[in-house]
Parts: structure tokens; sequence; C-alpha cells
């Protein structure tokens, strides 16, 4: 018996469906938990009155970034860091918000900026997988299709290229976790350390950007999950 399938003995067939349930259970309360504390805390405005895009220059000025452009967009929750175009990317709500948890998204972006600038090895990780899951999130939908259509599923070639595709989204979203934590590590710190927050304000980022954490942790254990049942299928 190989390495690999002995990893799979103690996981019956039957368990997956219960698995695969109780984590989109998880995933569900996630979403449920990134909404409620986002939307709590973005009512609640500093006290020092500084918009995201603010909090977010004076994160990036004090790590000794100034080629890092900050922009606004639509759309809800829709902030990232772009480290190709080195330009810091906040939704509407927290570009121009004073809330708490405005200013918690922003700061936490900016960890991102510095850890790009310090070259936080995750994170140059993370980017250098980029190419290879855009690629393969293009190709799962379409493996899903076809094995709609195939008398016995996924089988042969077929379920090599989606494990393939799982393995490589698996280790993005493995990887992506230290990097999200990270980054709010950061922010967190800088917030107080720059007089943006009191103390006694940072509980409400804490409880944005912890929920935010959980959507991570689910995207994950869903990948996991998906590649662990397709090698067990391989090995059947």
């Amino acid at each position: 018996m190989t390495s690999i399938s002995l990893a799979f003995v103690f996981i019956p067939p039957g368990m997956f469906m219960l698995l695969f349930i109780l984590v989109f259970v998880f995933a569900l309360y996630a979403q449920i938990r990134v909404s409620s504390a986002y939307g709590k805390n973005s009512q609640i405005p500093s006290r020092s009155g500084l918009t995201g895009r603010e909090a977010a220059e004076a994160v990036m000025a004090q790590a000794g970034i100034h080629d890092v452009s900050i922009e606004e967009t639509d759309g809800h929750l829709t902030d990232h860091y772009d480290p190709l175009r080195k330009s810091l990317v906040l939704s509407s709500e927290n570009y121009r918000g004073t809330s708490l948890a405005a200013i918690g998204v922003a700061a936490h972006e900016s960890g991102h900026a510095i850890q790009h600038k310090i070259g936080y090895k995750m994170l140059n990780f993370r980017m250098a997988l980029v190419p290879a899951t855009q690629i393969v999130s293009r190709i799962v939908p379409f493996v899903i299709l076809a094995s709609w259509f195939l008398v016995r599923g996924l089988t042969g070639v077929m379920l090599d290229v989606a494990i393939i595709c799982y393995a490589v989204l698996t280790l993005f979203q493995l990887i992506t976790l230290p990097v999200e934590f990270d980054a709010s590590r950061r922010a967190k710190a800088q917030l107080v350390s720059l007089g943006i927050l009191d103390r006694d304000e940072m509980p409400g980022v804490n409880q944005t950007l912890d929920a935010a954490a959980l959507t991570y942790v689910a995207a994950f254990i869903g990948a996991l999950l998906n590649l662990l049942y397709l090698l067990s299928r391989r090995q059947n």
C-alpha cells in the first residue's frame, strides 16, 4: 500500500459528504462574521477622524514607502494591494470612511505593501503562484462541467488534471494564510504606535480583521477537502 493510500484509510468514502457540509457551514459562518463585524464597526467613527486613505498613507510613510499609489474603487470590500502595479486599492467606503472598520481594512492592505517592500518571503511565494493559480482557476469549471457528462465521472487523465488544479489552489490558499495574518499583525501594531487609534479602539479593528481571516481559513479548508476527495478517488 502506498503512502498516499495510507493517508485515506481513516476517511471512509461516506464521510466526505458530511465534511463538505461542515466546510460549507463554516464558510457561511465566516461570511456572516465578516458582514456582522464590518457592519458594526463601520458605524463607529474613530476619534482621530482620519480616513482610510489617510491611515494607509501614514502607515506606509512610517515604513518608508512613498512609491505606492492609493486608489479608490467601487464595490463592497473590494480592497486589495496590487504588488505588480504597486497600488493600494480601497473601496469607496474605506477610502473615504473614518470608521474603525475603514481604518482597520486600509491599514491591513498597507501591511501588504510593507511586506512587499521588505521582501516578505511568503508574499513573494504567493506572487509567484498567481499565474498558475489563474490558469487552474479557469480550468476547474470546465473539468467540473465535463464530469457531469462522463458516465463514470472524473477518471483517468481528467481526474489527474483536477488533482493538479486543486493541488495548486490548495497550496495557494495555504500560503495566503500567513500572508494575511502577518499583514493584520503589522497593521494593528502601526495603528497604535502612530497614534491613529487609541488602544481602547483596537477591539473594533481586531474584530473586523479577525473575522476576515476566517474567510481565508475557510477557503483553505475547502480547497484541501476537494483535493483529498479527488486523491481518494484516484487511489480507488
